[in-house]
């Protein structure tokens, strides 16, 4: 037999949140995303994959190449990098070349889904920073495959660089759907 027991509720009538606190909060969480991203921006681009250029006699990384890169280009850097160096790419890559497009892309969908109430343009939307964090991931691997192989092949090379110009403008057309987000919440908060 089961003792009679009934549980306390779980509603905690003493709270005093309200909707404008829970906005404030999301707010928050937001705004913690966005400076993330921007200093894993500046850490990946702007900082570590510039250092690389010491390893590679001044060629430019191919994730910086926002036109693209050619074969002739892949076989030139990987003479121009040595093993280590190659390795050391590839390590910027799981780490923070990983972080940067997660980070970025969860940050503007919660920015973008806190912005903009109706699902049809928040699905809209929210489909410029998935697709740049598969094509930035994708990206990553597929510069390291054509780095890493003794001659790399045409069709490698160019699908290596198609994924990342199609990252880069992901990243742009991404930003872009963050300000419209931004412009579409404060015309929703105006007072009728």
């Amino acid at each position: 037999m089961v003792p009679d027991h009934t549980l306390p509720p779980v509603i905690n009538t003493t709270t005093q949140r309200t909707p404008q606190k829970a906005q404030s909060n999301s707010k928050l969480i937001v705004i913690a995303g966005v400076v993330a991203s921007l200093f894993l921006f500046w850490y990946l681009h702007l900082l570590t994959l510039n250092q690389m250029t010491q390893l590679s006699g001044g060629l430019a990384m191919p994730d910086s190449l926002i036109g693209g890169f050619s074969q002739d280009y892949i076989v030139q850097l990987r003479e121009a990098m040595d093993e280590s160096a190659r390795g050391q790419l590839n390590y910027i890559h799981k780490t923070a070349g990983t972080l940067f497009p997660l980070i970025f892309g969860f940050s503007w969908l919660l920015l973008i889904g806190t912005n903009v109430a109706r699902k049809s343009w928040r699905w809209t939307l929210w489909a410029a920073p998935l697709l740049f964090a598969v094509a930035h991931l994708w990206s990553n691997i597929a510069i390291d495959s054509v780095l890493a192989a003794e001659t790399p092949d045409a069709g490698s090379v160019a699908l290596a660089s198609a994924v990342t110009v199609a990252s880069w403008v992901l990243f742009l057309i991404s930003l872009l759907c963050g300000v419209v987000a931004v412009f579409l919440g404060r015309k929703s908060a105006k007072p009728a």
